[in-house]
């Protein structure tokens, strides 16, 4: 470790040395895929793609998308690359709207996976003198697994504290002298809150970074968030899912200006994501990632759904590799409404600065009279203010008027008494889709 760097050579690799190794890799991938995969095999033959035939990282259009449904089609093991006898771990999704995606991994993917994760840890200010919490659930979900064996490979301490049982997260902090955390934003958060509810003062925390991610946080909630802690805490974002490893694909260094793409091992590209046509270099759009040294499940330009913008400027701390910016939604969680496509993220910034209430929210969807209608359900800090129609009724007006200057639409603002709206440990549930009932006259 260097200038609080991990991989020198590789993180500070020069962009024409980086191209090179991409395409040598990529060459690799499609041939590995079209020998090893029968789902690769008929796609690639069908497209008459042949390793030979990619001759530049632009040939990569060329090669057909691989999706969720892909995954969830060939459930459970129909796009592993290797026999069972070759896989050390298999890792899945929950599968709460049909089959679960299903990762498989070999002992090299594993050795991958912790160095992708150190490099981002490190970046972000993590070192063998952390502790660090893992706050994440650990089981088939990627996360808490993901985060602990790059942690441990930089020499951190691990604290496996899992989901959940928030007071003995908060006596665990405090006894061990926890300084880094990992967890979503909202559990974050929310730990934030019980600590200051509880009679112990915040002095007795120590906790100094956080390495956030598995859901969205904006800039204003993550401010929020490094008040409620307060001395001195700085929180980064990570990238990753389940189908590219899991967390480990990229993330934020202290310059906080993009996270950080681990370009040697994930190449990636931004699409349309109605015409899946490839946008130029700094577009806005749906990022598409091939995963070049993945084979246990081999990933070939993989549409993640995720809404960003690449920018390929070297970085104030010395790093060349490319920064994905903060994703700023799905295009599968976006809700068009009367036309407008909107975000959680947008009403989340929206209503940050209301010291009446917290950050817990959630949009509700109904269809009335043919068309769609957006709630916005906000919780109250204060639940007497419920009983202060003229205090109750300015707040409403005024996150009305700001949502509404924000998203051009007209919208219906509930407020809610305090600790209505659940908690979650893992992902928060922002949006309740309501349009399927049956219709409001």
């Amino acid at each position: 470790m260097r200038n609080g760097i991990w991989n020198q050579e590789m993180e500070c690799i020069k962009r024409p040395d980086l191209e090179r190794l991409q395409l040598e890799r990529l060459r690799e991938l499609v041939d590995y895929c079209d020998r090893n995969v029968e789902f690769y095999h008929k796609r690639l033959e069908k497209a008459g793609v042949t390793s030979d035939k990619i001759k530049a990282l632009s040939d990569i259009q060329y090669i057909p998308y691989t999706t969720k449904a892909d995954l969830r089609d060939t459930y459970p093991f129909g796009m592993f690359s290797v026999p069972k006898k070759e896989l050390v771990r298999i890792h899945a999704s929950s599968g709460t709207t049909g089959n679960p995606t299903v990762v498989g991994y070999t002992r090299e993917d594993l050795a991958h996976w912790a160095e992708q994760v150190a490099r981002l840890t490190v970046a972000a200010g993590a070192s063998e003198e952390s502790m660090v919490q893992i706050c994440f659930g650990y089981g088939m979900f990627t996360g808490a697994l993901g985060l602990h064996y790059g942690l441990e490979k930089i020499g951190a301490t691990v604290v496996p504290t899992s989901a959940g049982n928030t007071e003995k997260q908060l006596k665990f902090m405090r006894d061990f002298g926890t300084d880094t955390i990992v967890a979503t934003p909202s559990y974050c958060l929310y730990l934030a809150e019980a600590a200051r509810d509880l009679e112990w003062p915040m002095e007795d925390y120590q906790l100094t970074l956080g390495l956030l991610g598995s859901e969205g946080c904006t800039p204003e909630m993550r401010t929020q968030i490094e008040q409620r802690w307060g001395g001195g805490f700085f929180a980064t974002d990570n990238y990753g899912m389940s189908e590219l490893n899991g967390p480990g694909m990229s993330g934020e260094c202290r310059m906080r200006n993009g996270l950080h793409i681990n370009e040697d091992h994930f190449l990636c590209e931004v699409i349309d994501s109605s015409s899946g046509a490839v946008l130029d270099p700094g577009s806005s759009g749906e990022l598409v990632v091939t995963a070049l040294t993945k084979r246990g499940i081999p990933m070939l330009r993989y549409r993640t759904k995720d809404i960003t913008r690449i920018d390929y400027e070297p970085c104030a701390c010395g790093r060349t590799t490319a920064r994905m910016q903060k994703i700023i939604g799905r295009s599968d969680d976006m809700l068009k409404i009367r036309g407008v496509n909107v975000f959680p993220s947008q009403v989340e910034s929206a209503l940050i600065g209301f010291h009446e209430i917290s950050p817990h929210y959630q949009l509700v969807v109904r269809r009335k009279n043919f068309a769609d209608h957006l709630e916005v359900r906000v919780e109250l800090i204060d639940g007497s203010l419920l009983k202060t129609y003229g205090a109750l009724e300015s707040l409403q007006k005024r996150i009305h008027d700001r949502i509404k200057t924000i998203l051009g639409i007209e919208v219906k603002i509930s407020l809610v008494e305090p600790q209505s709206i659940e908690r979650f440990t893992g992902k928060a549930q922002r949006v309740v889709d309501l349009r399927s009932q049956k219709e409001i006259n």
